[in-house]
């Protein structure tokens, strides 16, 4: 018996079950990724406990959303637009209340950027409003 020693070998790869392993091997890895959210600090924000009704010619509401819109007083503005605004209304009566209502998912840079207007203003009664108690 004669053994032939010119056997072709080949030189590819079986492609036909690729796809096969590639989607299984996705499919391994979706499930056992865990995929952490950065979040920031876990805060737990004040409730309010005891409150008092204020004269509307002493408060100035300024509202901040998500989506960062600031409104004073139901007008929508700019952040710009804050320090001309408040300063104008604390000349006509010093001892305002600035009462700074935020979303809580609104952005701190935002929150940063009005805070730094009301203080070119020189408005030194800022107040926080905080969540009811339920």
């Amino acid at each position: 018996m004669k053994i032939s020693k010119n056997q072709d070998v080949s030189n590819s790869i079986p492609t036909g079950s690729m796809a096969d392993i590639i989607f299984l091997l996705l499919i391994f890895f979706m499930v056992t990724t865990i995929f952490k959210m950065e979040e920031g600090l876990p805060i737990t924000l004040p409730r309010a406990e005891s409150g008092s009704e204020l004269e509307r010619e002493r408060l100035i509401h300024i509202w901040a959303d998500r989506f960062n819109r600031i409104s004073i007083n139901d007008k929508l503005i700019s952040v710009e637009s804050i320090n001309p605004i408040v300063a104008s209304r604390l000349k006509e009566n010093f001892s305002l209340i600035v009462a700074f209502n935020i979303d809580q998912r609104t952005k701190y840079q935002l929150v940063s950027d009005v805070m730094d207007q009301l203080k070119d203003a020189n408005a030194v009664n800022v107040t926080f409003v905080s969540v009811g108690e339920e």
